[in-house]
């Protein structure tokens, strides 16, 4: 296992992606919030592929969470995350506080017209303004020519392309597909916040966009009956209570009523305590 360079600081790690690009390296970068599980690890091992620098950055963003949501509850282990991405072969993990983001004084951010306003965007109003300026400030700081995303956060996804697209970020953007437990719950940080019992709820989820995909096969294309079953499906598991299930264009989020093209379905649902999301393309 190769040793990890841990920085703390912006101006470090903007030397360090200085000296990387200078010597014709390619830095691929891997944004999260750290509680590592073999999504994010999936992410590190794309990127260890195809860059030279992979720079793998943990801060938990205040600026993308509402009063009352789990900022400080959300689950956080440092020192394991650093074993887990050296062994990933990480170059770099980029590990600012808070006050080295957003200091004093800070008031600039991203906003995106449109896409916010569906799916996670309406309960969640401030989230992707948060992710939009978190992820704006990470690509001027570690400079990347790459950055990875996981589909399990689908509209973070298409909200980050839309908003390297609009401000003209020389970077690609690679997303990589959903990484899913044996039962096909969807890999996510908040799964250690379930009891037995909810995580046995928790397999609606993908139940449920499977049952989408075989209603769609069998030449149901009215979007609103396969959400009736896809709704029946989680209704039936206890202490669920569904945010929105959505079938949607995959590029502009907009709701489909009949699928007649590649369309997107997405889901939030709490179980107890704890708000899960998943997604999967449907094609007839």
């Amino acid at each position: 296992m190769i040793a990890v360079e841990i920085i703390k600081t912006v101006k470090e790690m903007q030397k360090h992606s200085d000296r990387s690009r200078l010597s014709g390296k390619t830095i691929v970068l891997v944004p999260t919030m750290g509680f590592f599980h073999e999504g994010h690890l999936s992410l590190m091992r794309k990127g260890r592929k195809i860059g030279d620098d992979l720079v793998v950055s943990i801060f938990v963003n205040p600026a993308q969470f509402a009063p009352g949501e789990d900022f400080e509850s959300y689950p956080r282990a440092f020192e394991r995350d650093i074993g887990l991405a050296a062994k990933e072969g990480a170059d770099v993990i980029f590990v600012p506080d808070e006050k080295e983001l957003y200091p004093d004084g800070f008031q600039t951010y991203i906003n995106l017209e449109e896409l916010p306003k569906h799916l996670c965007g309406i309960s969640r109003p401030v989230f992707f303004r948060g992710v939009a300026t978190v992820v704006s400030k990470l690509f001027n700081i570690v400079k990347p020519d790459i950055a990875i995303f996981g589909q399990k956060d689908y509209q973070q996804v298409v909200v980050i392309r839309r908003m390297v697209k609009d401000m003209n970020f020389d970077i690609e953007i690679v997303d990589v597909p959903t990484f899913r437990e044996p039962d096909g719950l969807a890999m996510s940080s908040r799964n250690s916040y379930l009891t037995d019992k909810e995580r046995d709820y928790a397999r609606s989820l993908f139940k449920s966009l499977k049952t989408a995909q075989t209603l769609l096969k069998d030449r149901t294309n009215d979007a609103s009956k396969i959400i009736g079953a896809a709704s029946r499906i989680i209704e039936s598991c206890p202490e669920t209570v569904i945010d929105y299930i959505s079938i949607f264009d995959p590029e502009t989020l907009v709701d489909m009523k009949t699928i007649d093209r590649p369309a997107q379905m997405a889901l939030a649902v709490k179980i107890g305590k704890t708000r899960l999301i998943d997604n999967m393309r449907l094609r007839s």
